[in-house]
């Protein structure tokens, strides 16, 4: 079990969990918005993966004792990087962050209410500079007990669960991880599996970051082939097999609508 308390004895409320990786460009400008939203208990943890630029070193000079830097010696991927973020930090609450978007102020308080009615909280977010939106329909708080529908549409592709945008309660951590094995992307759509499993899941009608879109993003743009479209469906599909399980196991029942 992790220690919930910092040095001086404090508890932890919030672990920001950040995965970086070439992120030199953005990442500073990512952190001031995140630290400009935590209070003096909270915590931001920051698992560099190998980067080959000076992402690290960018992070390492901020001067703020609530970054935890993390230097990986070996590059393992944003799902297992994200893995490890959650595995070490201590807070009582655990958002998830990419390394070069913006947090919209208000994002920290906004969820931690959504958290105090379930497991899961999803966001949903804007464009950086306002650009448009990819294609997938805005989340609704209307949706958010309608857990059966929520699966079918991660099977489907119409559910916007984002990673950047989703928060969950440290006892969602059982479920969560680790994150199976065969998982090389989409661990926000395993969390989003998780929280509907548990009929845990709260959508947020809200906005709550800034999503920049440039050439070096981790999220997979455009269109894929039919075999890997396929691929990831049957993913999908083990993982929803795999949250049924552990959510038994956990002695949680399901709850779905």
């Amino acid at each position: 079990m992790n220690d919930v308390t910092a040095p001086g004895g404090r508890k932890i409320r919030a672990s920001v969990c950040m995965a970086t990786y070439r992120g030199a460009a953005f990442v500073e400008e990512q952190i001031a918005s995140i630290l400009a939203e935590l209070g003096a208990n909270d915590e931001l943890v920051i698992v560099d993966d190998a980067s080959p630029d000076q992402t690290a070193d960018i992070v390492d000079k901020i001067e703020d004792g609530r970054i935890r830097l993390i230097r990986a010696a070996s590059n393992r991927g944003y799902v297992r990087t994200f893995e490890e973020a959650v595995r070490i930090s201590r807070g009582e609450y655990i958002f998830l962050s990419d390394q070069d978007d913006i947090w919209i102020p208000g994002r920290l308080e906004l969820m931690l209410a959504g958290l105090t009615k379930s497991q899961v909280v999803a966001s949903n977010f804007d464009m950086l500079g306002g650009g448009p939106r990819p294609w997938i329909p805005r989340l609704r708080s209307s949706d958010s007990r309608r857990h059966l529908a929520n699966l079918a549409g991660i099977l489907v592709g119409y559910r916007a669960y984002y990673g950047c945008g989703m928060a969950f309660r440290r006892e969602a951590a059982q479920l969560f991880t680790p994150i199976p094995p065969y998982v090389r992307e989409s661990h926000d759509l395993w969390l989003a599996i998780c929280g509907n499993i548990a009929g845990s899941m709260t959508h947020l009608d809200q906005s709550t970051i800034y999503r920049r879109l440039h050439e070096e993003n981790q999220t997979p743009a455009g269109w894929r082939s039919l075999p890997k479209i396929l691929s990831a469906r049957v993913m999908l599909l083990r993982l929803i097999v795999e949250a049924f399980r552990r959510s038994r196991r956990a002695s949680k029942p399901a709850v779905l609508r």
